[in-house]
Order: C-alpha cells, then structure tokens, then sequence
C-alpha cells in the first residue's frame, strides 16, 4: 500500500480508504456484522489506514461496528477516522440553496451529535467530522465554523471536512477560501470528471484533502451489472438503476471496457476504475464501499502508486457524463421504442 499527504494536515493515508456505508446494515442489502468485522480487518491487514463512516449509516450502527473493531485491535487507535454529522431531522438532502445553517446544523446540534460519534466509535476524537451535505448559503455564516472550532478545541474533533453534493462539487469552494475546511468528500469516477475542472486545482491551491467516494458509480463501473441485474427492497441501488437508468449505464460502462481492454486487457474494471481515481495528484484517498475481505484485498491491491498514463487520462475524458440518477429516471428502452 502507497500513502499520500493528506493536505495541509501532513497525515499519510493509504491511498485506498475504506467506506463504511454498506456495513451499515440498512441500505445495500443484506449485511452480517461479522462480514463486516472480517473485512475491516482484511482491509486493515492491506495497510488501509482511513475508515469513512457516518452517523446516518444504519442510524450509527456502522460507527459501531467500526469502533468494536478498531478497539480490539493492537494499532487500531491510530487508523484514522473520518465520519460525519447529517442535517437536523426534517430537513431535505440536500437541503435547499437558501437554507439558514442555523436550523440545518445548529451548533448545539453539532456538538452533541459528535458526543454520540464518539461514544459509537469508542474514541477520544473524531479525525474528520464532516458536514454531510452542503449548500452555498453555508459558506456566508460562522456559527456552524464556531462550533467545530469548539470541538477543535477540546481535542475531539481534528480535522473539519464537508461532504459535497453529488452534483455540486464546487459549492464549497467559498468555505474553503475562508479557510474553515481542511477536507472535502466528493463523488470522482471515469464518469463524473468534472471536479477535476474547479474543486481540485483550488484544493492543491490551498491544501485541502480530498476524499474521493463512489469511485464505482454505485457499482456500475465495476462492469458486473447486466440487463437482468436486480435489487432487494431496500438497496439504495433499486433506486438510482430504476428504468432506463442501469441499461444506459451498462451503454457507457461498455466504451470505459472498450478503452481498458485495449490498453490493459487483463485489468479488472474495479481496479481500472480505482487507478483513475488516483490518478490525479489532488486526491488524498479514494474510498470504495467494501464489504467482505475479498473485496477488501482487491481494492487494497490498487493503493500500490501506479498511475494511469496522461494520454490514457486524456483519452478518457471522451466518456465523462454528468448525470443525476438519484433524481433524473431514463425512459426505459421499452418505452424508448413506443
């Protein structure tokens, strides 16, 4: 496993980190706990260093299941954790433009969710507490600032970071010029280019990590999905593949193959769409959702500092697509035809 400096915070991370999501238990399906537990420990034994987690996975449950293990593990308290405070109850995701941060994320509200993660985690801080959305009225207000500088204070919370909307990277950019966030979460994939374009280069101006997430367009890119590919109830992705969504993605997913077999023919999808990820000197750590140790050895395998080629980027940058699936359903092909 290769490391990189985290920002101006002078961390070493491992190039892939592990996201949490899934082992949450209630919104991908299905998930043991003790499948959960053997790959943290799997991906740990890859020399991961950095677990992404969330208050809102599995209503704190993946918290949970992060700190039981990290306590019981020699080293654990020096993997770094990063997880993250979601908006008061009642407010959308993400909130509108115009929201007052004073009614989305109180300050009192802040400090004693991050009291909770604490306690979840089984830890003295918190390394990275993020907000879990962001709007651009965010940027003008203080009083959320205030009482992460508090929590900064008091030695439980490290670092400050912001979890960026899927299809607003760059609305945090002004928090950042003010310069009250050392990281920023955000979704990058042979897909979605396009922070690339604003966030990053403001970024490495002025220090910041990046955290990449979805570096597998909810598993899209890992090229293992077909026209007859379900979801149970409940999975996240029974959402965001409905209609015409998955056989359009499966389209694009095809032309990013086409342009890996020519120039890796024996490279997975999974690691192809990871090495891309990484390939850009912005981004800290890249955090696939992992579940069971298989997947936690194969994505690890990819943190090795093997960079894509510039004009392999270049070239790439044909199937870039900006795209809404949370929000924006394809007609399906049947439909398509009427």
């Amino acid at each position: 496993m290769e490391y990189r400096t985290f920002g101006a915070l002078g961390w070493r991370v491992s190039e892939i980190g592990f996201g949490a999501w899934a082992i949450g238990g209630d919104m991908w399906g299905p998930q043991d706990d003790a499948a959960s537990e053997a790959a943290l420990h799997a991906a740990l034994d890859a020399g991961v260093n950095f677990i992404d987690t969330a208050q809102g996975y599995g209503k704190g449950h993946s918290e949970e299941v992060v700190g039981r293990v990290l306590a019981g593990r020699a080293g654990g308290g020096d993997v770094l954790v990063a997880t993250k405070v979601p908006p008061r109850p009642g407010y959308g995701w993400p909130p509108p433009p115009d929201a007052d941060v004073a009614d989305v994320f109180p300050p009192a509200y802040i400090v004693a969710e991050a009291e909770k993660s604490l306690r979840r985690l089984r830890r003295e801080a918190i390394d990275v507490y993020q907000f879990h959305t962001w709007v651009d009225s965010f940027n003008m207000r203080d009083e959320q600032f205030e009482a992460m500088a508090r929590l900064r204070e008091q030695g439980k919370v490290r670092a400050v970071g912001v979890s960026v909307p899927d299809t607003t990277p760059d609305n945090v950019i002004g928090a950042l010029a003010r310069g009250e966030v050392q990281a920023v979460q955000v979704i990058y994939n042979l897909f979605e280019q396009h922070p690339r374009r604003n966030l990053f280069p403001v970024a490495e101006r002025l220090g910041t990590g990046i955290i990449v997430r979805v570096p597998f367009d909810e598993g899209a890119l890992t090229g293992k999905y077909t026209a007859a590919t379900t979801f149970p109830e409940g999975d996240v992705r029974r959402h965001y593949f409905r209609a015409g969504n998955l056989p359009a993605v499966i389209a694009r997913v095809e032309a990013v193959r086409a342009v890996k077999d020519q120039r890796h023919p024996h490279m997975s999808m999974a690691e192809y769409a990871l090495r891309f990820c990484l390939s850009h000197q912005a981004v800290s750590t890249v955090i696939p959702g992992i579940r069971t140790p298989a997947q936690a050895g194969a994505n690890a395998a990819a943190g090795d500092g093997a960079w894509l080629a510039p004009d392999e980027l270049a070239e790439l940058e044909a199937v870039a697509w900006r795209k809404d699936f949370w929000n924006e359903e394809l007609p399906a092909p049947s439909e398509q035809l009427t």
